[in-house]
């Protein structure tokens, strides 16, 4: 059986969701159709999303193409960070316990809690008054 030529991987932050391509190449990385460094114009959002490749060790192995949706463009490089992790695991295996003890194969649990009724919020009240 041959080697797949591309690896997928899916990632999920608050709302947000990102699909991600692996593929062999020159370390390319496109989000939505736009050059990286466009999409995601802060810096701190760019070393986010490059985490799991700088900390494998794979930064210029791959091509990777990132279709990202719902949420903010934070919680969107959240989500691309995952599922670059979980596509690198797909390619090799080996890299599971580095990642794992990395924590980029932990999806955040945390998401905005619903509002309540007969509240302002989820958990401000409206204003009480004794008379």
């Amino acid at each position: 059986m041959t080697e797949p030529s591309e690896y997928w991987g899916t990632g999920r932050r608050k709302t947000a969701v990102a699909r991600v391509k692996l593929q062999p190449g020159t370390g390319k990385i496109q989000v939505n159709h736009q050059p990286f460094e466009h999409y995601f114009p802060s810096e701190v959002l760019r070393v986010e999303v490059r985490q799991p490749l700088v900390f494998t060790e794979n930064t210029d192995k791959f091509d990777i193409v990132v279709n990202a949706d719902g949420g903010g463009i934070h919680s969107q490089a959240g989500a691309a960070r995952l599922g670059i992790a979980r596509a690198l695991v797909l390619y090799d295996p080996e890299l599971r316990p580095r990642l794992r003890q990395g924590d980029f194969l932990t999806r955040d649990p945390r998401a905005k809690e619903r509002k309540k009724y007969g509240q302002k919020g989820a958990r401000k009240r409206f204003q009480f008054s004794k008379r």
